[in-house]
């Protein structure tokens, strides 16, 4: 077969060969992008009816909720056809390119909105004029930016190489990794340049966040308790790895699948400003009553969870 072929027709393992798992999985993992969906929208939908969130912080926090629908509707979909059906190709190029995109637009956002944390805890007065809506627009459009510019790079690093072996992924999901390994030219090269790329953005957005969090731990002493309670609340969402730098499986069903859902639940339950914003949109009837979806919601997750930790005791 023509290398083209291979470049555009990969075959993937999936999770499982036990169907009773993959039926069990397929159950599971759709209920939670369901879930994901319906979560990060009404965060969104939230924000954007109500007027007293037209802040930086819930604009960038509207911006995560569409990344975090975006990034999860790139392998997840696709994951969920593998479970239900036996043929499981993928197209390499496409899933590359909006996988490294969704990742890297959301670390370098994670790294502005604790940016935004930090002006504002520890410069408050200087707040309005350093991040007026103008710089925060200016901010995501940089971040789309410089993602599409590292997804390019990734992408182009890996179709470059010639694939004239095997086609087959030990994975659900296209990324880099593995698919470099069935090249059958030397790839040294080409996977130093890749961890280089990948490397200088995830160590410096690594470095901002510590840095930044640290400055505003050591300002937060002299606050009260309730002050710093309400400030760890709004950075509490920042701290989520990055999707695109896992190869294991478990592990990435974690970030691909768990984490973009567990975004939604931790800035309804810990956030009083769209907590109350939810119940104001309830009483206008923009949604239905926001208690019963999250009671529901949470006890979905919790029996999903439970449902696959049993699952994979029993059958492997």
């Amino acid at each position: 077969m023509a290398p083209d072929t291979y470049l555009t027709q990969f075959v993937f393992l999936g999770l499982t060969d036990n169907w009773v798992l993959e039926i069990l999985f397929f159950m599971a993992f759709s209920a939670m992008y369901v879930l994901t969906l319906r979560g990060n929208i009404l965060i969104m939908v939230t924000i954007v009816f109500t007027p007293c969130l037209s802040t930086p912080m819930y604009f960038f926090l509207s911006n995560l909720s569409f990344i975090d629908i975006c990034h999860s509707s790139v392998t997840v979909p696709k994951m969920l056809e593998g479970l239900l059906f036996d043929r499981k190709t993928i197209s390499c190029i496409a899933q590359l390119f909006f996988l490294h995109l969704f990742a890297c637009a959301e670390i370098l956002l994670l790294t502005i909105m604790a940016y935004d944390r930090y002006v504002a805890i520890c410069a408050p007065l200087h707040y309005p004029n350093v991040m007026n809506m103008r710089v925060c627009v200016q901010l995501v459009f940089v971040l789309w930016l410089a993602g599409t510019v590292h997804s390019l790079v990734q992408t182009f690093l890996t179709i470059r190489l010639s694939y004239c072996g095997p086609n087959v992924i030990d994975s659900y999901f296209c990324n880099v990794p593995p698919v470099i390994k069935l090249a059958c030219t030397d790839t040294c090269l080409t996977g130093i340049l890749i961890v280089s790329n990948r490397g200088t953005i995830s160590l410096s957005c690594f470095l901002a966040l510590v840095a930044s969090y640290t400055i505003i731990l050591f300002s937060l002493r002299k606050q009260s308790a309730e002050g710093r309670r309400k400030a760890l609340s709004t950075c509490l969402a920042h701290f989520m790895p990055d999707t695109s730098f896992s190869t294991d499986k478990l592990v990435s069903v974690f970030y691909t699948v768990v984490t973009p859902l567990l975004n939604p639940f931790i800035d309804t339950l810990r956030n009083e400003e769209i907590k109350s914003a939810m119940k104001h949109l309830r009483q206008r009837r923009v949604f239905k009553p926001y208690p019963i979806y999250i009671e529901l919601n949470l006890v979905t997750l919790k029996v999903i969870l439970s449902f696959i930790s049993t699952s994979i005791l029993y059958f492997l």
